[in-house]
């Protein structure tokens, strides 16, 4: 297997009320040390409760915030923060918002052309050429090239967005939600797009998504993620219909699904820990039904409990 994304022991820590001088009064972990591998060509689905860490883990990967340790490494070349070229011709980001991430001052041709310019210095003539190829492979017409952002469809800018991606010859893309804001007709033609793409250019995905269905049905493995950290690792199918950690169970069974009944709320009391004074232990430990006193006292390891699936669990789900 051949790595298009290594991550070791990285972890993002932002401080809380820094005065002017002198220390800031709290630190909270955003994401805490966690390890991850892509392979070449695979999607890995992220996903989790909003506030999990998520977004914060993508905008690390792509240079937007500096982690506060550990390492990014990409094709086995470890990655300094300070050399966003080097980011940008390796891996780009595909935001959720296709609207608000482009430059309403600009035609889209002005926006396509910084990444070749800054990234790749092309003249004119070979801007122009690669420009006209990657609208191709988006499937936009030419002439929207002199048009501006308000003027397209939330597809058709979730297009334009992915081929930003496309025009800096990144191998790697960062999805971040990146149909959430679409219509679910809109979706499908958005998901086969990246698919045909990814067959194409060879791309490897980070597909986040708070959308289980379209992360199961797009990703190859999923990576679940809880209060910063992640919790289970595993094949896409493996991880919904046989899931090792009891909050991918809880995840799993809380989304809708045509046909079957709502699962009941939770108990009062069972929100997300407080991020200013995170528990001792297992940070699900408040919320799982089968928490012991080594939960509540030590923070579980992501442990292999099977081929290709991990869990963070003292008392794993049986597969």
């Amino acid at each position: 297997m051949t790595l298009a994304l290594r991550l070791e022991n990285l972890s993002k820590t932002f401080a809380v009320g820094k005065p002017l001088i002198g220390p800031p009064k709290a630190h909270v972990r955003a994401v805490r040390p966690l390890s991850l591998e892509v392979a070449q060509g695979e999607t890995l689905g992220i996903v989790g409760e909003s506030g999990c860490g998520k977004s914060t883990l993508a905008r690390m990967l792509v240079g937007l915030i500096p982690p506060s340790t550990g390492t990014i490494e990409i094709e086995g070349k470890a990655l300094d923060n300070a050399d966003a070229t080097a980011f940008g011709k390796l891996i780009q980001y595909v935001f959720q918002d296709p609207i608000s991430s482009l430059n309403p001052r600009k035609s889209i041709r002005k926006i396509l052309e910084v990444p070749l310019k800054r990234l790749h210095g092309m003249s004119a003539s070979e801007r122009e050429t690669r420009i006209r190829e990657i609208f191709d492979s988006v499937n936009l017409r030419e002439e929207f090239l002199d048009r501006y952002p308000h003027e397209f469809s939330g597809g058709q800018a979730q297009r334009i967005g992915i081929a930003r991606g496309l025009a800096a010859n990144a191998r790697i893309l960062v999805l971040d939600e990146p149909v959430s804001a679409l219509d679910v007709s809109v979706q499908a033609q958005v998901l086969n797009l990246l698919a045909a793409l990814k067959a194409e250019y060879g791309l490897t995905y980070l597909f986040i998504s708070h959308d289980l269905a379209v992360v199961e049905a797009v990703s190859d493995r999923v990576a679940v993620m809880y209060f910063g950290a992640v919790v289970e690792v595993g094949r896409a199918d493996k991880v919904f219909s046989a899931p090792r950690h009891p909050y991918t169970n809880l995840l799993a069974g809380s989304a809708p699904v045509v046909g079957r009944p709502l699962t009941p709320p939770e108990a009062k009391g069972t929100e997300l820990p407080d991020p200013l004074n995170p528990p001792p232990g297992c940070a699900f430990a408040a919320r799982c039904p089968r928490a012991s006193d080594i939960c509540r006292t030590e923070d579980p390891a992501l442990t292999k409990m099977g081929e290709d699936q991990f869990a963070a669990c003292h008392h794993p789900l049986d597969p």
